[in-house]
């Protein structure tokens, strides 16, 4: 069954959420017109969400959508509200938004369960507002990517599940998670072409994926149905930023993995900080598109379809990621790369932990904020409606696990040695809870582990993570 968080009904930090948004109420209904529809949208999220989590708590989506409403209070405030509430109105609608911003990260701070081996993210004002963006994307993900497959068609989805793990097991896959994954020819033949997006050169590599699932697998033809995903894309930058051979001998590179709902170039870059690792460090880059990512997406968001309650298709993409990312390390050896590190963000870090455990000469594995179970996270963050469907149909949070044992770095066993494997997480992180970072830690025989005291989204905000890294480039022999 899907578990709810255990917390007093009666805490006071509701009550600054519901004051914010009765304030922003207020200054709408005195002006009308545009201004009320402005002042409505955050006034009523944070009203909502404070009332539900004053007299009802147990579903942190009051929180998500609580913080939704502050940040927006805050963005309306600053943008809007002082041709209509002058710049006095304006100042107390934005103090408000932020009051009710910081109680929301305050509220989460104090429910947050305490981990074993996971430091405690301590109850500063910075560490709340960085919870608040987290739980303000949570929602904004609820909303964006849902899981229609489990409303709309849950007797297939759950059909296919209990079809899978019978081949599965039949198949001896459930017992060797490794041998459900084929070995992928190596990638010899890519479209590589210059490209710019905001001042940054780079190179659009493309080629055919060739990934299919195994023959006999619920879902095939319809996973083989979805054209974007068959060609694959990456990111290029070389070190003196010249194209071909010319700009890439004999260097080391690094493969840097993006996280859910990125896969586009302006998006990737920021993350990763090319200005950094190329210019500074001296790195050749590549950094993959992911399934359903970006160029490969299949409906309007980006990543929509890999999370969103079709199990099956979430098991090929990833199988798919696992293969996609292989022939591309093939490729950058082919480049004469020195030596190759993996580098991943969030779904980047659970993608890195996968290539980790088929690619035994990586120099190092950087698995930053990496999600690792994606059943526990979906009966963490899942709609409730549709968790309760699959259950009622059969399908529950042991059924998932083993569903996606194939395809977990916390069941497949690294190939890279101890020494070139590390990990980095929040204390206070939202989207990825604390506890799947410590499992993929306690998996990976627990190699060196940076724990920042912050958030998902403002990893970058904190210096010592970037220390982290860096020393991590450094010890396995990418940076001199």
């Amino acid at each position: 069954m899907q578990q709810h968080e255990q917390r007093p009904i009666w805490r006071r930090e509701p009550l600054w959420l519901i004051a914010a948004g009765l304030v922003w109420l207020e200054f709408g209904t005195r002006h009308g017109g545009l201004p009320l529809v402005l002042a409505s949208v955050p006034g009523l999220l944070m009203l909502g969400g404070g009332v539900s989590s004053w007299l009802w708590p147990g579903d942190p989506r009051e929180r998500h959508f609580g913080a939704a409403g502050a940040i927006l209070g805050v963005v309306v405030g600053l943008l809007f509200s002082w041709s209509w509430a002058g710049f006095a109105g304006a100042l107390g609608l934005v103090a408000a938004s932020l009051l009710a911003g910081g109680a929301v990260g305050y509220l989460t701070l104090r429910v947050q369960a305490d981990e074993e081996d996971v430091p405690d993210p301590g109850r500063a004002l910075r560490t709340a507002f960085e919870v608040t963006l987290d739980e303000a994307i949570l929602a904004q993900m609820t909303l964006s990517a849902p899981a229609r497959a489990l409303k709309t068609d849950g007797e297939r989805v759950v059909a296919e599940v209990h079809e899978a793990l019978a081949l599965y097991r039949d198949r001896g896959w459930l017992e060797k998670p490794s041998s459900y994954h084929r070995t992928p020819p190596p990638l010899e033949q890519v479209d590589l072409r210059p490209d710019r997006v905001r001042g940054l050169a780079y190179e659009h590599l493309r080629f055919e994926s060739g990934y299919e699932p195994n023959d006999g697998e619920p879902g095939r033809d319809r996973y083989l149905s979805y054209v974007p995903p068959r060609t694959a894309h990456a990111w290029v930058m070389r070190r003196d930023g010249v194209p071909g051979p010319a700009g890439t001998a004999e260097r080391p590179w690094l493969v840097c993995i993006h996280g859910y709902q990125m896969g586009m170039p302006l998006v990737d870059f920021t993350a990763f900080r090319p200005e950094w690792l190329q210019k500074k460090l001296g790195l050749n880059l590549i950094l993959p598109v992911l399934p359903l990512h970006g160029p490969r997406k299949i409906r309007r968001v980006s990543g929509d379809g890999m999370l969103s309650g079709d199990l099956l298709d979430t098991v090929h993409a990833l199988a798919q990621t696992a293969w996609d990312l292989r022939r591309i390390v093939s490729w950058v050896r082919a480049q004469g790369a020195t030596r190759i590190g993996v580098f991943g963000l969030s779904l980047g870090g659970y993608s890195t932990a996968l290539l980790a455990a088929f690619e035994r000469d990586l120099a190092c594995a950087i698995a930053g904020i990496p999600a690792t179970d994606f059943a526990r996270l979906s009966w963490r963050h899942g709609p409730p409606d549709s968790l309760r469907v699959a259950e009622e149909l059969g399908v529950g949070l042991n059924e998932t696990t083993d569903l996606k044992k194939v395809i977990s770095p916390l069941v497949l066993e690294p190939q890279i040695p101890h020494e070139r494997r590390y990990i980095f997480g929040g204390s206070a992180d939202q989207l990825v809870p604390p506890d799947q970072v410590r499992d993929l830690w306690r998996h990976w025989d627990r190699p060196k582990m940076h724990w920042y005291p912050g958030a998902h989204v403002t990893f970058g905000m904190h210096p010592p993570v970037r220390r982290f890294i860096d020393d991590a480039l450094r010890e396995s022999g990418l940076v001199s």
